[in-house]
């Protein structure tokens, strides 16, 4: 049903019990949270394959992007609370950001310089500089509106409608997770396919294009419901006023820090003499709340790192936006309302604090898995040495002895051992130099006469004349007798091996290799349609089933419905009319904070094993929530509507009282 609900004097028209201007919120944030995670869902593989960068550069670049997006929301809840007002800020900050997806989508355009039509660019410098300013563009755009939305949704909602509120900030979760989630498997999809003009390549101009196309729609959307919007006004530049009054009473403080002086209720009154008590009164609710933020950047230091703990392909990122669909209606109409049966006063900040504790457990859960994985993960060379393992690929039995190593003073990294290999009555002396730091294989052989040793890895030709092997679609080349090729990756599962010698053609039809295993293939013979073939398994696969990481994800699923949906609306209902959007930058920076202590933190450990840095960062958290319990049981929330009514009707009562002295003056002047 539709109808109409009275606010300030004006009808706004809602749709059960809801103002219908914040459906066309939630499908605006719907999609520009399928533009972001789209475009950054293969942003790293453009930087490594299409700009060429080296994985340290793309790492150091895309990290810096995604901290910038999380830093630039306090110039746009600046701009909205000081100048712009929310409204035209997110529509203004959008156009910036559609123009930067576009820009990127331009930039990937391989024939854009490709003038010689060869596939490949032939000045990146185009494309590279197109890049920095289209990822320039949008971080400013999407951190910009980030606080700006949650707080213009939160402004559609009556006084009266603080259920509604809470719930919409649930459902503005929820559309933030379902963009995140249908992107996350779209773009890569869409970069799979190939395109262009004059030759065919990886289509990146799709995969940034349909999330610049996504933009434009969220802008479009959010202008169209311009007319049921209610805006709240600008205030002037309230951050300034602010941070003045805080430096007056610091400074007045100190000036009067005699025992002489009376002490006043809060150190903020002693700015009294020269602001006023709403700006005072303003100011304190900030600070207060900004001031609980304080612990909070150690849950998104571990959140953060879910892309750590997966064990599996990317895809099992997936899980979680999947499963914060599923928890944030169950959590919000099953659970909550469960819990205030039972007679718990379950408050904002106890629901916070419940959230950084299962978030602490959910990586004390990866790092039971990651003990569990260490087990079965082969013995890897430390530093200083290297590994060998030997093949006989002969009919005799072989001795191989390595004598003492002799030191290659040309490279600290580089070692060559003394071999003695014993095919029989026959010995040789072979050098075997390899990298150090690695694992190798050894294949010895006798021929004829003579010995042949040399360093192999996964297809050995153990037959007399060259073979073509492939291996479903990857192609190995011709391999000529007692030659080998290099590893090449895989996706697991069952594949068929192709021979082809200038004789005959044979094959396998089907060999299964398991998830993160190594073989070696010794190719012993190719008659007729038969490939007669020796698998020796050099690295295990996998035994921990990928399933076993499904209780981490949920629980650090639960700890973000929790945590950051709750987050959200408090910030929005702790902060006073005029800093709405600043306190939810406040609160989006510290996600940026909390990636910068993963930084510090990942690099003063010294801790070699990763369960260890698991249980590391989940003791900082549980100390930092034991720290944030205490700060927020000694937290007063208050109403800031009703703080600024009754600042209203002091003022009223002020500005009449000041009128009638000036009558009583005036008249007094007459007499």
């Amino acid at each position: 049903p539709v109808a109409k609900s009275k606010s300030n004097g004006k009808s706004a028209p809602s749709c059960f019990g809801y103002p219908i201007s914040i459906f066309f919120i939630v499908i605006n944030e719907f999609c520009e949270r399928f533009s972001y995670y789209g475009m950054r869902a293969v942003l790293v593989l453009y930087f490594k394959y299409f700009l060429h960068w080296e994985d340290n550069l793309s790492t150091v670049i895309y990290h810096t992007f995604v901290a910038l997006c999380y830093l630039t929301p306090i110039l746009g809840a600046l701009i909205a609370d000081s100048w712009l007002g929310k409204f035209k800020t997110i529509v203004s900050l959008s156009i910036v950001y559609t123009i930067g997806q576009a820009i990127m989508s331009i930039s990937s355009i391989n024939d854009l310089t490709d003038y010689n039509r060869n596939g490949t660019p032939d000045h990146i410098p185009v494309h590279i500089a197109l890049s920095v300013v289209g990822l320039i563009l949008i971080a400013l755009g999407t951190g910009g509106i980030k606080p700006c939305v949650s707080a213009f949704g939160g402004d559609q909602f009556d006084d009266d409608q603080e259920k509604q509120r809470t719930r919409f900030f649930s459902i503005f979760y929820l559309s933030i997770n379902a963009g995140s989630l249908i992107s996350t498997i779209v773009t890569p999809v869409l970069r799979g396919t190939e395109c262009g003009i004059h030759s065919k390549q990886r289509c990146y101009p799709l995969a940034f294009g349909v999330p610049a196309a996504l933009m434009a729609v969220a802008l479009i959307v959010f202008i169209i419901g311009s007319g049921m919007y209610k805006k709240v006004q600008p205030q002037g530049n309230i951050m300034i006023q602010v941070s003045k009054c805080v430096g007056f009473a610091i400074k007045n403080r100190f000036r009067h820090r005699s025992k002489e002086f009376p002490k006043r209720e809060h150190w903020l009154d002693w700015a009294s003499e020269k602001y006023d008590k709403r700006l005072i009164a303003q100011t304190k609710m900030v600070l207060k709340v900004l001031f609980l933020y304080i612990p909070l950047p150690m849950f998104w230091a571990l959140f953060d790192q879910q892309g750590a703990i997966q064990i599996q392909p990317d895809q099992m990122q997936t899980v979680n936006p999947i499963l914060i669909i599923v928890m944030v209606p169950v959590v919000d109409a099953v659970i909550y309302p469960l819990i205030k049966k039972c007679g718990i006063n379950f408050t904002p900040l106890r629901k916070i604090t419940v959230g950084m504790f299962l978030a602490s457990l959910a990586f004390v859960a990866a790092a039971l898995v990651q003990v569990q994985i260490d087990k079965t993960l082969p013995v890897f060379p430390a530093a200083g040495q290297t590994q060998i393992k030997v093949i006989n690929l002969g009919s005799v039995e072989a001795t191989v002895k390595f004598e003492p190593g002799l030191q290659d003073v040309n490279s600290t990294f580089f070692f060559s051992f003394l071999s003695t290999i014993t095919f029989g009555s026959q010995t040789i002396d072979q050098v075997v130099s390899s990298l150090g730091e690695k694992r190798h294989t050894l294949a010895v052989k006798n021929v004829g006469t003579t010995i042949v040793a040399e360093l192999v890895s996964l297809f050995i030709n153990n037959m007399a004349q060259t073979v073509n092997i492939s291996m479903g679609s990857t192609h190995f080349g011709p391999l000529k007798s007692l030659s080998a090729s290099n590893y090449k990756a895989f996706s697991r599962g069952s594949k068929a091996i192709i021979g082809n010698t200038s004789s005959s053609s044979c094959g396998i039809s089907s060999k299964t290799f398991g998830f993160g295993s190594a073989s070696t293939i010794v190719i012993n013979e190719c008659s007729g349609s038969s490939l007669a073939a020796t698998y020796i398994e050099d690295i295990p696969p996998n035994t921990v089933h990928m399933a076993w990481q499904i209780p981490q994800y949920f629980i650090i699923t639960c700890a973000e419905v929790v945590f950051s949906v709750t987050g959200l609306e408090f910030s929005y209902s702790q902060a006073p009319s005029n800093m709405k959007a600043v306190l939810q930058a406040g609160w989006l920076l510290t996600v940026a904070v909390g990636n910068i202590i993963v930084l510090i933190v990942a690099g003063a450990s010294k801790l070699s094993e990763q369960w260890a840095e698991y249980v590391l960062f989940a003791a900082l958290l549980l100390v930092v929530c034991i720290i944030f319990a205490v700060m927020a049981y000694f937290y007063t929330y208050v109403d800031p509507n009703e703080i600024e009514a009754q600042l209203d009707e002091d003022e009223k009562k002020q500005a009449k009282k000041d009128k009638d002295l000036e009558k009583e003056a005036e008249a007094i002047s007459q007499m």
